[in-house]
């Protein structure tokens, strides 16, 4: 069988699920089946050195060479690059990155790899919301102590004139608590659009920028910040990692200061960081970009399974979160610095929290260090107000500066608890 042309959906090896329906295959905290786990789409990124000149050879050999039929992303000049628009190409060329996606058969695929130096050939991941943790009804607990313990309430500042991007599975844009908010929204997912279906985009946005509830519950950090959507995550909470380079590339190019990404794929032990996601970090940073992403739930610490820092907040131009309780102890879930490129810079609430879901459901309370990235993703808004001219390397500098030490290892927690400025 061949993979699909890129206008279509991902092919993925040996017959495994698509991105689109792992809703068969569900995934549970800590499984490491790859039969229920795919790693990888089928496709394959041409990672180039970084200039322009680089660009233009790979298209031309691409074109010239071994045939292949080459879109661009500078074909897309007034809407972001949607995989349904490519038609029949072979190949789209992310001009801001250097990186070429190509979804070919395994022989041409080794023709290329074989060429010659000057680049590097890597399959494309699937990426996840990092292993689910089942909620928890919201009518049991509406505690908002993650806003409390880092400290949000007594600070001065609320995001406002600060562009935040948060890349998962989509947002409610109808949902009630956000009626008047500047929200801009985008999906890179074939055939869907913006709508939150899974839940778990909406209940990130909530824990970043959303506001209060009814009875004057606050739940959000920055609730006056620029809410910047992009669906990189299908329906199934699932998608190709090409989707979410597309969705960091318009995030810097929007002007966002901060991108949150509470997603990735697991890594091994020895593994080294991805260099797509790299090149895109550092083309974020160019922007002006601070990205956080969540350190991922594959540990179970009480069964003394420790598993590294997930991709794509392994890299180095990322900082990654882990995961405390209200008792500021480690997550069970939460993974651990162990591959030396992989550490975790910073710790954020992410048992048992409290935000926004889909309506009607509107709340619920749920763990992750999904739900922990977004609080640092929040305060790192607030801190981008306070300092309107500030870079990406000052804002992780003030946000190194102002944790709180806590009583855990360096390898879990980084820096330590993150507080919000005042």
């Amino acid at each position: 069988m061949q993979p699909p042309k890129l206008g279509r959906q991902p092919f993925l090896k040996d017959n495994t699920p698509t991105a689109t329906s792992l809703e068969k295959y569900p995934r549970e905290v800590g499984d490491k089946n790859p039969d229920y786990n795919p790693r990888y789409t089928g496709r394959y990124f041409l990672i180039l050195d970084k200039n322009s000149k680089e660009t233009l050879e790979a298209i031309h050999l691409l074109k010239k060479k071994w045939k292949l039929s080459v879109a661009t992303t500078a074909d897309f000049t007034s809407s972001p690059p949607d995989e349904n628009k490519l038609k029949d190409a072979d190949a789209l060329m992310f001009n801001e990155l250097g990186i070429a996606l190509v979804g070919v058969d395994e022989e041409k695929i080794q023709q290329i790899r074989l060429s010659g130096p000057g680049f590097l050939v890597v399959p494309e991941k699937v990426v996840y919301i990092p292993g689910e943790i089942p909620a928890i009804n919201e009518n049991e607990n509406k505690a908002t102590w993650g806003i409390q313990i880092t400290e949000t309430l007594r600070s001065p500042y609320t995001g406002a004139g600060v562009k935040v991007a948060i890349l998962d599975t989509g947002f409610d844009i109808h949902h009630p608590d956000f009626e008047g908010r500047e929200i801009t929204a985008a999906s890179f997912v074939p055939d869907e659009g913006i709508l939150d279906i899974y839940g778990h985009g909406t209940h990130c946005i909530g824990t970043a920028c959303g506001s209060s509830n009814p009875q004057g519950k606050r739940y959000g950090v920055a609730t006056q910040a620029q809410i910047y959507v992009g669906k990189v995550l299908s329906d199934e909470g699932s998608g190709a990692q090409s989707w979410v380079l597309n969705g960091m590339t318009w995030a810097a190019d929007k002007g966002c200061k901060v991108l949150s990404l509470s997603l990735g794929s697991s890594v091994a032990e020895g593994e080294s960081y991805d260099i797509a996601y790299e090149r895109a970090a550092q083309y974020a940073l160019s922007k002006g970009t601070l990205t956080v992403a969540a350190a991922g739930n594959e540990s179970q610490r009480s069964k003394d399974r420790f598993n590294p820092v997930a991709s794509p907040a392994d890299c180095p131009s990322i900082l990654a979160v882990a995961a405390v309780d209200s008792g500021l102890q480690i997550g069970d879930f939460s993974n651990r610095a162990i591959n030396p490129t992989g550490l975790v810079d910073f710790a954020a609430p992410g048992v048992k929290i409290y935000s926004s879901w889909p309506m009607p459901t509107r709340y619920r309370t749920v763990s992750g260090t999904s739900m922990a990235t977004p609080h640092v993703a929040g305060i790192s808004a607030l801190l981008f107000e306070k300092y309107p001219d500030a870079t990406p390397a000052m804002i992780e500098n003030e946000l190194r500066k102002n944790a709180r030490v806590l009583s855990l290892p360096a390898e879990d927690a980084g820096e330590g608890l993150v507080i919000a400025p005042i």
